[in-house]
């Protein structure tokens, strides 16, 4: 099993999605001989999972049943352990299609946090990519290494347990795009200019307060970087319903052929048991709620030195 590749069989030190429904599922580590509760009942490794594969239905003790999926960055980002703040794939996409991230791509990002991102990024740059993950707190660098070694992505990514705003990358010329989710990113800019590739590349910077947005492209335009913009990204998902609605009563038209082929075209369902003529059609309603603001996310490009 591997984030960035898939596999048919689940094996033993493979990590699952176990699926109990939309709102509840969670990530286990299969070990032979071990069981994991759940509301259903018990999941026995041995017999339930190892050598089943991905996707089965699996019953567990108390005749319920859940399903077994392969991981993927986007079930990881709803399922991880929060170690921080994460981003969701609503902004992961748009930062993965902004930075023009593709297969071979080496990436810069700071900091690593939960690796919500760090998960997506690798996905996307794999086979022949590399990332270089820069994650200031001592434990969460060392988490991040554990998980990645875990997910078995670890050829893939490098961490380093330091201070971005002093320290850097520890490169040179050698990355595609740079990703920034720091307090002070403008503090940064100077390293990630280092970091990016002579012939230029894309920069994204991540931050919940707009003052921090402004010092941010202050530091960008110091430094020569080009095609600066901030978005926000707001997920409005509509809800789609099938309606009755009634058509009003003209009364007739003697010798239209429009009113004739309308008449025609109604079927029995869209005549209601009063007479009335109505019909039946599929429309869209926006949300009540909706999540708000999570963050801006700056994009600039290097150009070529």
């Amino acid at each position: 099993m591997s984030f960035v590749e898939y596999s048919e069989i689940i094996q033993e030190g493979d990590v699952v999605i176990i699926f109990l429904g939309h709102e509840s599922m969670m990530p286990i580590k299969v070990q032979s001989g071990a069981q994991t509760q759940t509301r259903y009942g018990v999941i026995r490794h041995s017999s339930d999972l190892i050598g089943q594969r991905f996707g089965s239905k699996v019953t567990c003790s108390k005749g319920g049943w859940v399903y077994v999926l392969h991981p993927t960055p986007e079930l990881w980002t709803v399922n991880l352990p929060h170690r921080t703040q994460i981003l969701y794939t609503t902004d992961i996409a748009n930062i993965t299609l902004m930075l023009e991230l593709k297969p071979g791509s080496v990436v810069c990002e700071s900091g690593t946090g939960s690796g919500s991102l760090s998960h997506a990024i690798l996905r996307t740059i794999a086979p022949t990519g590399h990332l270089h993950t820069v994650e200031f707190h001592a434990q969460r660098a060392e988490k991040a290494i554990e998980e990645f070694k875990e997910h078995k992505v670890s050829h893939l990514v490098t961490v380093r347990n330091q201070d971005v705003c002093k320290d850097g990358f520890s490169i040179t010329g050698v990355a595609d795009a740079v990703f920034l989710d720091i307090p002070s990113p403008w503090e940064a800019i100077t390293h990630a200019k280092s970091a990016m590739k002579r012939k230029g590349g894309r920069l994204c910077s991540f931050s919940p307060c707009i003052e921090q947005v402004q010092r941010t492209c202050e530091a960008l335009l110091d430094h020569g970087f080009e095609e600066i913009c901030t978005l926000e990204v707001l997920l409005r998902v509509h809800d789609v319903r099938t309606v009755t609605l009634p058509l009003p009563d003209f009364g007739p038209e003697e010798g239209s052929a429009d009113s004739t082929q309308m008449a025609s075209d109604l079927s029995q369902e869209e005549v209601s048991n009063t007479g009335n003529t109505s019909v039946i059609c599929k429309t869209a309603t926006p949300p009540r709620e909706m999540a708000g603001h999570t963050g801006y996310l700056t994009f600039a490009t290097k150009p070529r030195d």
